[in-house]
């Protein structure tokens, strides 16, 4: 058996899929339509959608006797998501990457697969819509694009919940899909037992900025700021836009020590910016920075909370030192 290799974006293709928020969640009659079109057309006992996660695969729809998830390294839809076309094993027993697999060999005793992966529109493949059959079979070219045009409608479906979790201005994760992908990293933190820090940032007289240049100057102004924290921060870290001029970044394993050193580097970052710009204004921010403790933040909100209160304290101390000249 041939374990599938993870694909090069992995990092950002987990990201995007839960950020989602879709794993784990109850059927929705959307995707299950395809699936039962998908066998009956197709005249297969089994149809999926199927995502895969980090280490398992996860059905979102599924029509016949089929599981709910398994084990990744031993999943067919691993390896379709490798590609961008039709993934087609049409008799398991004769394909040396899977005559020996437990699927095949044990229930369900799969003999026929044919998957096509599935992309939102940042490229990210998270999953297939599926054709499982117990004989050995082929398709011909009509049913290849006929179960093309099934994927892309899934696909469809899969970009309007991608939509819906997406901060439409600065292309970051907004509220919903940010607590999806830092309930995920704090969970994983908890069970490492590594450090984790969140930080919410507040845009410094940001209604004056409106007031005098523009909204459509202030729209310019997020979109700078949410870029400075794309490039500062790593692809590992969590970003998002709660809303108006709030932003917030779940940095995992990240003392305090490190997190100091980053926001060093993006103040340095954005006076660059400012002096380049030269906008007259200047985009400045305050942040409160929290320190993820599992005895205390018994929730996302508990951390997200205490980080707020002390995003606020430091802009009372900004606003402070010009008195204090």
């Amino acid at each position: 058996m041939q374990p599938p290799v993870k694909p090069e974006d992995e990092g950002v293709r987990v990201n995007t899929l839960r950020a989602l928020d879709i794993l784990d969640t109850p059927p929705e009659e959307r995707f299950d339509r395809l699936t039962r079109l998908a066998r009956r057309v197709f005249n297969v006992p089994i149809a999926l959608v199927s995502l895969v996660d980090t280490e398992r695969l996860w059905v979102k729809s599924r029509m016949g006797e089929a599981m709910t998830e398994t084990a990744r390294e031993i999943s067919f839809c691993g390896h379709a998501i490798l590609g961008n076309e039709l993934f087609l094993i049409p008799d398991t027993l004769t394909d040396v990457r899977f005559f020996d697999n437990p699927l095949v060999q044990d229930n369900p005793h799969i003999r026929f697969y044919a998957g096509y992966p599935l992309a939102v529109p940042n490229g990210s493949k998270l999953g297939t819509l599926c054709l499982f059959d117990m004989q050995p079979r082929e398709l011909d070219v009509e049913e290849r694009a006929l179960l093309r045009d099934l994927a892309q409608i899934a696909e469809q479906e899969l970009a309007a919940v991608q939509l819906a979790t997406l901060d439409e201005m600065t292309r970051l994760s907004n509220r919903r899909g940010f607590e999806a992908l830092a309930g995920h990293a704090l969970n994983m933190a908890r069970r490492q037992h590594r450090p984790a820090s969140l930080l919410f940032f507040d845009l410094n007289d940001f209604k004056k900025i409106n007031d005098t240049f523009g909204h459509a100057e202030g729209d310019r102004a997020l979109i700078a700021f949410a870029e400075l924290l794309r490039t500062a921060l790593r692809e590992s870290d969590v970003i998002g836009r709660l809303g108006g001029d709030e932003f917030v970044a779940l940095l995992s394993d990240a003392d305090a020590t490190h997190t100091a050193e980053i926001i060093g580097r993006m103040q340095d970052a954005l006076n660059e910016l400012n002096r380049e710009q030269a906008r007259g204004y200047d985009i400045r921010f305050s942040v409160g920075i929290t320190e993820y403790d599992a005895a205390r933040h018994a929730s996302f909100e508990a951390l997200l909370a205490e980080a707020d209160v002390a995003m606020y304290a430091n802009k009372e101390q900004i606003k402070a030192r010009p008195a204090q000249r």
